[in-house]
């Protein structure tokens, strides 16, 4: 799959796709050049599940927020 299309990706796909680089990585019988690409996939999908995480995390944090305000004026 290309970087440009990562973006797009759900964090649940992104999340198993990582997972199953990780098995394949740890499984080891790849080339160095297979791992290198396979590292670098992961390290983009981590980044793709962190960007996930954190605009959840910004969402909760807003609500959280306006929830308070809403209550103590």
């Amino acid at each position: 799959m290309a970087d440009e299309q990562a973006e797009s990706l759900s964090y649940e796909v992104a999340r198993e796709e990582l997972i199953e680089v990780v098995r394949t990585l740890e499984a080891g019988g790849a080339t160095l050049e297979e791992s290198l690409a396979l590292w670098e996939r992961g390290e983009h999908l981590a980044t793709v599940c962190q960007q996930w995480l954190d605009g959840a995390r910004e969402r909760l944090e807003a609500a959280r927020s306006g929830g308070d305000d809403d209550g103590s004026s």
